[in-house]
């Protein structure tokens, strides 16, 4: 299935937003994260299936000034 990640298009074999964080290495990052424009609950991850053509924002906290 195709989704786009934080811009870019990518054909993924993951049913879940958990998944799809695992496959992408972030496993151990604090992360917050959007499906289509919607916050979504770390919590939540496991529950959120993925369909064809969803976007997805994964943003990883910085620090520094």
């Amino acid at each position: 299935m195709k989704i786009e990640v934080n811009g870019e298009f990518h054909d993924i074999d993951v049913t879940t937003l958990h998944e799809l964080l695992h496959k992408l290495d972030y496993v151990d990052t604090i992360v917050a994260t959007a499906r289509n424009g919607t916050f979504v609950r770390a919590t939540d991850r496991p529950l959120t299936r993925l369909e064809p053509d969803d976007r997805i924002e994964i943003l990883v906290p910085r620090q520094g000034g």
